[in-house]
């Protein structure tokens, strides 16, 4: 019954002998393709594949990576007679005021002063102390409009204590600090009057040629304390040789 059974089998899967040997061709067939495609999909360690072997081109027309553009410091080499041709001019909210330099007296004090304003870096600053009747300040670039890394990094660059013999009046300017030696930064203040107690103390380096009303108008404005309640900004501060006077 069993080898009938067989028989019956073989029967009704192969009718004809052409037929039969088709159909075991094909069923080889599809086994040989189903082992190749497992063997491909499994990578042998150490074996590299043509992905791996590509190379990265780069772009020809690729952007470059961009880099920090620095403080540019256009005096950090003048001599003191250099440095003392030059005035410089702010252009503010309330008017012009135009300084002359005295780095005679207080050459790393001129020197900063020159490279703050011919690098733009007082660009967009305020006065941001007022007291009436005494002084306006400026010079902090934490005010300024488009602060930067590397303009955070200069304002923490100190200057070393210049006392002087030039008098503490009316229209001087002078390097601002706290009560530690060497403590000068960026910030400056512009008297509006006589203040001989800072002589020998602070770094007296230059002085108002033209624009003290302007001085006076920011002195004028509105202030909580000593902070303004709308600081004055210099909207630009310019470097150029001074203009001599004609006797």
């Amino acid at each position: 019954m069993k080898e009938n059974k067989k028989r019956f089998f073989v029967i009704k899967f192969c009718v004809g002998k052409e037929i039969c040997m088709l159909r075991f061709t094909i069923l080889i067939f599809v086994g040989l393709v189903s082992s190749m495609v497992t063997n491909a999909q499994v990578k042998p360690a150490g074996v590299k594949t043509r992905e791996t072997e590509t190379k990265i081109v780069k772009k020809a027309n690729q952007r470059p990576a961009e880099i920090p553009k620095s403080v540019v410091e256009p005096f950090e080499k003048a001599t003191v007679a250099e440095m003392a041709a030059q005035c410089v001019k702010f252009e503010t909210d309330s008017g012009a005021i135009e300084m002359e330099m005295y780095p005679e007296s207080a050459p790393e004090s001129v020197r900063g002063f020159l490279n703050l304003a011919g690098s733009g870096a007082l660009d967009t600053t305020t006065f941001s102390r007022v007291v009436p009747n005494f002084i306006i300040q400026g010079g902090d670039l934490f005010t300024n409009q488009k602060m930067t890394a590397e303009l955070d990094k200069r304002a923490r660059r100190l200057l070393p204590d210049e006392p002087n013999q030039i008098e503490h009046e009316r229209g001087i300017v002078s390097m601002a600090r706290a009560d530690e030696p060497n403590s000068a930064s960026t910030h400056f203040f512009i008297l509006l009057s006589e203040a001989r107690t800072l002589d020998g103390k602070f770094a007296a380096f230059g002085r108002v040629i033209k624009g003290i009303e302007t001085v006076e108008a920011i002195n004028k404005m509105p202030v909580e304390g000593e902070k303004p309640t709308k600081p004055v900004k210099i909207n630009r501060a310019v470097v150029a040789p001074c203009e001599r006077k004609i006797s």
